[in-house]
């Protein structure tokens, strides 16, 4: 008999009252199961528009397969081995990482300059935010097509001003380098202020005691720049140089529109891998040689992110230590030096006095 004092609850339960060994097992499989389903929706959409596709299009590399015919039979690594023996693709190859150097480089130095003068107590920064954001909302085919008029060869308004200077005409469409300069003009023109204002938000998220610390030991704006901000936003650095990477290195709508038959130029100036992909795919309609062409250019994405990332890290790294052996140092300096030993004094001045013995 259960004894049950005034005021105390009554804690014993009967047997309808205590749960089923199926609802305790069935909450426990919704505390480890409930994560998972609430991230499934983005694993799920990945799965249909990123995955497959990728899956799918390696599953046609292997194949001979043709734009009306549809799958031919099985050809193994045949159309790597083309693609790789042709010397079009290599040229394509040059150009892309002669334009992604020339565009992705000088867009994040360029964004960080940008970020770090918007973050200034400036006037009117509201305006400068959003017109530096401005070419990133202008369609890229209007770009292109201003652009390709601005650097023509013979009556572009480029060369126009250089003329005033007496430099000669340049080749905008004949020459590779001067077509990869001004295919990378464009790229900077649309991108710079799309990841200026990614950087000026991460900016805006590091501590303001920093740059206060910063000032009362002696920093001026460039040593704050370089030991406060860019340490503050290394994360977003490294997402802006990867991001960076894939899209220059996936550049087509510029090279496309460049000029109006849209190849790349009359002898491959300014092919780049994707224009190499688009051609045989749909000019050529071999559409096993482009999902080959796709196959290596997404590997080729994946070695250069992890080589941005590994610099990105490595010169972060670099950062790290060099602050640190200055602060080490800058606390030793500061610290009191300890007092002479008067009998040391002493014992000294007897043993270097005159009448001492040597």
């Amino acid at each position: 008999m259960t004894l049950l004092t005034k005021g105390s609850p009554n804690t014993t339960r009967s047997p309808a009252q205590m749960p089923s060994p199926w609802r305790e097992r069935l909450g426990r499989w919704d505390i480890k199961a409930s994560p998972y389903v609430y991230i499934s929706p983005f694993f799920v959409l990945f799965g249909i528009v990123g995955l497959f596709p990728l899956l799918y299009t390696a599953y046609v590399s292997l194949h001979e397969w043709s734009l009306i015919g549809g799958q031919g039979r099985f050809v193994g690594f045949d159309n790597f081995a083309f693609v790789l023996g042709q010397p079009v693709f290599w040229k394509s190859l040059g150009n892309t990482l002669s334009i992604f150097l020339l565009s992705t480089v000088p867009q994040v130095v360029i964004a960080l300059v940008l970020a770090n003068l918007l973050d200034a107590n400036i006037r009117a920064k509201t305006f400068w935010r959003m017109g530096v954001l401005l070419p990133y909302v202008v369609a890229p085919v209007a770009v292109t097509l201003i652009f390709s008029r601005m650097f023509a060869d013979q009556s572009g308004l480029i060369n126009s001003l250089i003329g005033l200077v007496g430099i000669e005409p340049i080749g905008w469409h004949r020459d590779s380098l001067a077509s990869h300069i001004a295919i990378a003009t464009m790229v900077n023109f649309r991108w710079t202020g799309f990841n200026t204002l990614v950087l000026l938000a991460a900016m805006q998220a590091i501590p303001r005691d920093l740059y206060e610390a910063a000032i009362i030991d002696g920093a001026g704006r460039v040593r704050q720049f370089f030991s406060v901000t860019v340490p503050g936003i290394r994360p977003t650095i490294i997402f802006v140089v990867i991001t960076s990477t894939i899209g220059g290195l996936q550049i087509f709508d510029e090279p496309r529109l460049y000029d109006i038959q849209g190849l790349g130029g009359n002898s491959g100036q300014w092919k780049t891998i994707t224009l190499y992909l688009y051609e045989l795919g749909w000019n050529q309609q071999k559409l096993g040689r482009a999902a080959a062409v796709a196959w290596l250019l997404f590997l080729l994405i994946i070695v250069f992110a992890l080589v941005s990332n590994w610099i990105s890290r490595r010169i972060a790294s670099g950062d790290d230590s060099t602050a640190a052996a200055r602060k080490s140092t800058r606390a030793a300096s500061r610290q009191p030096q300890p007092a002479a030993d008067p009998s040391a004094v002493t014992s000294l001045h007897s043993d270097d006095s005159p009448g001492s013995n040597s």
